[in-house]
């Protein structure tokens, strides 16, 4: 197997939790700053500084690994409560890609650390 990548390992890891942090950040964004979204308020409250608070962290590499745990956690209770149901289990038809995707992608970054580029190493 070619591995012509093997040497920007730490800096593909860096801009894959700079990038998810943002993308997070932003979906937090939309729910927190009462910005049009069609979801309840109750979710938009718990949901919301999570997504704020937690993708800036994970996006500036500060406490990363914790930040991330609870992103984690937060997106797996998007896809268990929002998404999945019995008639519709998988998440390409119930819509929850983003939500099973953000579950391993922070997952992964809360396992590994800051990495380079963040403002503390774990």
């Amino acid at each position: 197997m070619v591995s012509f990548m093997k040497a920007y390992e730490a800096q593909t890891y860096a801009l894959m939790r700079i990038t998810t942090g943002f993308m997070f950040f932003c979906h937090g964004a939309v729910k927190f700053m009462n910005m049009p979204d069609d979801r309840p308020m109750h979710i938009q409250w718990i949901a919301g500084p999570i997504e704020l608070i937690g993708g800036a962290l994970v996006m500036i590499g500060f406490m990363t690994s914790p930040a991330a745990f609870i992103c984690a956690g937060m997106g797996a209770a998007a896809y268990w409560i929002g998404h999945f149901s019995a008639e519709n289990y998988l998440p390409i038809m119930n819509r929850g890609d983003a939500a099973a995707l953000y579950t391993f992608v922070f997952l992964y970054i809360a396992a590994k650390g800051t990495g380079i580029w963040g403002v503390s190493k774990d």
